[in-house]
């Protein structure tokens, strides 16, 4: 893929939602909902503050982050759905936390 956001602007793929619920009952397409998360894929190169220092983004490729309901533009890049979005409707970004054992 050949494209590069601008300023404070961010890449999302969606990640694809859950087929099925904690109870075992399968979701049908209608009766999903688009969801929040997703998966950074590019970032443009930062915002400038008001003293025009370029103020570079919180967020990178690679990262999973949760954003809004409806945050951001969706595009079709490459046959590939994703969404534009600015850095500030980045709700927060997912970090893989290793498991602790429970003591027996």
């Amino acid at each position: 893929m050949h494209f590069r956001p601008l300023h404070d602007r961010v890449l999302v793929r969606r990640v694809e939602a859950e087929e099925k619920t904690a109870g075992g009952i399968i979701i049908p397409d209608t009766a999903k909902e688009k969801p929040q998360e997703g998966e950074v894929v590019a970032v443009g190169t930062g915002a400038r503050d008001k003293d025009g220092q370029l103020v570079e983004l919180a967020v990178k490729a690679g990262d999973r982050v949760l954003f809004g309901k409806w945050s951001g533009s969706e595009v079709r890049i490459d046959g590939e759905d994703l969404l534009i979005m600015k850095e500030s409707d980045i709700l927060g970004v997912i970090d893989q936390v290793v498991p602790l054992k429970q003591a027996a």
